[in-house]
């Protein structure tokens, strides 16, 4: 059993982690509003979508399994976990000759060999780009236009102390099912998938509905069910309509809805506080006797 077991998530010793990425539709705001979503004891951490790991940097567990169907940002992770000095130096170097020619030859260049250029390479462009927007073209190349940032270096960087906790944490680039799967008692899964639920109250948009579909959620929310009757913890975030609560139903799971503010907009006039669901799994009963 992990040195985590029976411990507190929260840890008192160690500095706050500001993710170094950032990702439409992450959690920072969630982490902030609602820690007590995350105050739970668990063996080890499980997250089959990564992007920019709020959640993982805010619990900072002992033991992680960390996965994204995203290979750029696996390499990102990885290249801060083995050469956090060499991002640090090559993000120097971006900082200094970023403008409007250097972000598009650096956007259409082939991609770096080295794990740690590849992971520079990422994080330069997210800093810059139009919203932190992640997008590609059919052939796979990252898209999106140049943005109005013009900080590379930021002042809450710190990949030391992001390689550090990575040291504790499996990373992998995978379909989310087979890492859910995985999951056992005393685990603690975060599910937090991309949105494919669209309608008048929400407003939430489909980023990605031929990566992500329906019949995705539909096999994420079986997923989330066999691996909470296994005993594991689960906690997802999905967009908050009947149609998601129906998929999961009120059978092993209970629903919470919390508010934010979404700034992925064209014009700030269109910007709404919007409505997410949080889907927990209730506790499972032990059968009559057991220890």
């Amino acid at each position: 059993m992990s040195p985590a077991a029976g411990k507190d998530t929260k840890r008192l010793d160690s500095p706050a982690i500001v993710p170094f990425l950032k990702w439409p539709g992450g959690k920072r705001w969630l982490v902030a509003s609602h820690p007590e979503l995350f105050a739970i004891k668990h063996r080890r951490y499980i997250e089959p979508f990564l992007g920019a790991g709020s959640v993982f940097f805010h619990i900072k567990p002992e033991c992680a399994l960390l996965a994204d169907i995203n290979i750029d940002v696996i390499t990102a992770f990885k290249g801060i976990k083995m050469h956090a000095e060499d991002v640090t130096l090559l993000l120097e170097e971006y900082h200094h000759k970023h403008c409007n020619d250097h972000y598009y030859k650096v956007r259409d260049d082939p991609i770096p060999e080295s794990l740690a250029a590849q992971a520079a390479r990422l994080i330069y462009l997210n800093r810059t780009c139009f919203n932190g927007i992640y997008r590609v073209n059919r052939q796979g190349r990252f898209n999106v236009p140049i943005g109005t940032r013009t900080n590379v270096v930021l002042d809450t960087d710190n990949f030391t102390a992001v390689s550090r906790m990575l040291q504790k944490a499996e990373l992998r680039n995978s379909d989310f099912e087979s890492i859910i799967d995985e999951a056992e008692e005393g685990d603690l899964v975060f599910l937090d998938p991309p949105y494919t639920v669209r309608h008048n109250k929400n407003g939430f948009i489909k980023y990605n509905e031929t990566l992500f579909s329906w019949d995705d959620q539909d096999r994420l929310a079986k997923a989330a069910t066999r691996a909470a009757e296994r005993g594991a913890q689960i906690v997802v975030t999905n967009a908050s309509h009947s149609t998601i609560v129906q998929l999961y139903g009120a059978g092993r799971f209970k629903f919470q809805t919390v508010s934010r503010f979404s700034p992925i907009s064209a014009t700030a006039k269109s910007r709404r506080q919007f409505e997410e669901l949080v889907i927990i799994s209730k506790r499972r009963r032990r059968p009559s006797g057991s220890k």
